[in-house]
C-alpha cells in the first residue's frame, strides 16, 4: 500500500496541489458518523452471519436498508433515486457472470487450473499461486476467481489460501474488468460526467500491481516462517 501511495502521490501531484490551494480552503466537511457506524455494523454482520451459517447477503441488505430508510426519512432522497441506486441491470450482469463462470468451471476450467496451481510452501510456490490468482481475476473477475481457486488451494494450507487472496485483491487493479469494485467505481465516475482513460489506468496498474504483489507475497512468506505456519 505504501508503494501504491507513493506512485499515486507522484502521478497525481498536480491535482492534489490544486486541491490544496483551492480558494479559501473550504470548511472541513462534517464526518458522516452515522454512515461510518452503519458500515462498521454491516462488516460485523458479515462476520456474525458467517459464523452462524446465514448468507452474508442479509447483512449487506440490512446495512443498505438502514442507510436508505434514514435518507428517505430525512428527505435527502426519493424512492425512485433509491431504486435507481440499486442498479438492477448491474446486478443482473453480476448474476449472469456467475452463471457463465460456473458453467465454464464445471466443464473443465477447475481441472485445468488444478494442474497449474503450484505445490509446496516456499516463496516460489506462493508467488506462483498469487500470480495465477491475479491473472485469473483479470480474465474472469476477482470474485469468480476466488470461488474457483480457494477449493483448489485450501488443502495446501493457510499460506496458499492467503496467497490467493493477495492475488485476487491486488492483481485486479491491472484492468477495468478485474474486480466488481472497479466496475462500480467506473459507473459512479460516469454518473458524475468524468472519465478515466484506459491508458492511464493501465499504466498505473503496471507501475504498482506487480511490485505490490511481489512485496505482499514476500511479506506473507516471511510471516509464515516467523510464526512457524
Amino acid at each position: 500500500m505504501i508503494l501504491r501511495y507513493a506512485v499515486f502521490r507522484r502521478f497525481f501531484a498536480a491535482d492534489l496541489d490544486a486541491g490544496a490551494t483551492a480558494e479559501g480552503a473550504a470548511a472541513e466537511p462534517e464526518m458522516p458518523l452515522f454512515a461510518l457506524l452503519t458500515i462498521v455494523g454491516t462488516l460485523a454482520g458479515f462476520v456474525l452471519t458467517s459464523v452462524i451459517g446465514i448468507d452474508p447477503a442479509w447483512a449487506a441488505l440490512a446495512g443498505a436498508l438502514v442507510l436508505g430508510v434514514r435518507a428517505l426519512a430525512r428527505r435527502r432522497t426519493t424512492p425512485r433515486a433509491v431504486l435507481r441506486s440499486a442498479s438492477v441491470p448491474f446486478l443482473a450482469f453480476v448474476l449472469a457472470l456467475g452463471v457463465v463462470v460456473r458453467a465454464v468451471v464445471d466443464n473443465g476450467l477447475a481441472d485445468a487450473l488444478g494442474d497449474l496451481v503450484p505445490t509446496g510452501h516456499g516463496l516460489a510456490a506462493l508467488l506462483g499461486i498469487a500470480a495465477l490468482a491475479a491473472v485469473l481475476a483479470n480474465v474472469i473477475n476477482n470474485l469468480p476467481a476466488t470461488l474457483v481457486l480457494l477449493p483448489l488451494t485450501a488443502p495446501a494450507g493457510p499460506g496458499a489460501v492467503l496467497a490467493v487472496l493477495l492475488g485476487v485483491n491486488i492483481g485486479p487493479n491491472l484492468t477495468y474488468a478485474g474486480s466488481l469494485a472497479t466496475l462500480l467505481w467506473r459507473r459512479i465516475v460516469h454518473a458524475h460526467d468524468s472519465e478515466v482513460g484506459l491508458g492511464e489506468f493501465t499504466r498505473l496498474g503496471l507501475l504498482t500491481v506487480p511490485a505490490s504483489l511481489l512485496l505482499a507475497v514476500v511479506a506473507l512468506w516471511g510471516s509464515l516462517h516467523a510464526f512457524g505456519v
